[in-house]
């Protein structure tokens, strides 16, 4: 049960912004792992630390872990989500290069298409200052946003996260609230993963946008409430 429970436990622990103790708890995932000569997982707990890293702000961090397991190996799940991180990263020739060959490969493939690549998509078109163009690739996400990718049991609604940071982009406060809100609304979906606390952080933004003080002032209590023991280094996000 190590390849279970360790990176849950990391997860929680990125939850509440200890940043430390999540690394901790993925590299004795990825270590245990390697000891079952299991690649493919090692490379994906490598994905899981990076995906934290890139929205914590750690971008080079990221990069390095997402290199760490592209080398242990290339298969669907991790060429997908070393596009994202990548995506995320800025990295966007590498990702872009990568969702095209997924594209490529897997164009019958429904949760890829409908979820992952728009999703690589926005990722891109967030980091070169698109959001519009981003908000139109989320499009296709939709009718699945809402549900647990078939791929990984990793980035629940990720697209809604992205559609929120693009509205934000765009300086269209009540479609960012409304996409942040949806994190607090189906927490039965997002579970642990830190995109749920980040939202409250979102959502504490986008009322600060629309000039409304109060729900802005209520919802950075709610993150920082969560966030109450995170490392010092990981509060520079807020």
């Amino acid at each position: 049960m190590e390849g279970i429970l360790l990176p849950v436990q990391s997860d929680s622990e990125a939850f509440y912004g200890r940043e430390r103790k999540a690394k901790e708890f993925t590299h004795r995932a990825i270590n245990s792992s390697l000891a079952e000569e299991d690649n493919e997982s090692a490379a994906f707990w490598h994905l899981r630390e990076a995906s934290v890293e890139v929205e914590m702000g750690n971008r080079e961090q990221a990069n390095r872990d997402t290199v760490a397991a592209q080398a242990l190996s290339e298969g669907k799940a991790i060429q997908t989500l070393a596009a994202l991180v990548l995506a995320r990263a800025g990295d966007i020739g590498r990702a872009q290069a990568i969702a095209t060959g997924l594209n490529k490969q897997f164009p019958t493939d429904t949760m890829l298409n409908s979820y992952w690549l728009p999703a690589i998509r926005a990722a891109t078109h967030l980091n070169q200052n698109n959001p519009a163009k981003s908000v139109e690739d989320l499009q296709a996400a939709v009718g699945c946003e809402l549900g647990l990718p078939v791929l990984f049991d990793l980035g629940p609604m990720y697209p809604v996260y992205l559609r929120a940071e693009a509205f934000l982009g765009l300086h269209q406060a009540p479609e960012a609230i409304a996409e942040f809100q949806k994190f607090i609304d189906h927490r039965g979906v997002v579970l642990n993963f830190p995109l749920g606390a980040l939202a409250h952080l979102g959502l504490a933004r986008a009322y600060s946008l629309q000039g409304d003080t109060t729900k802005a002032r209520a919802a950075y209590k709610d993150f920082l409430t969560l966030w109450k023991d995170a490392d010092p280094d990981t509060c520079q996000v807020a």
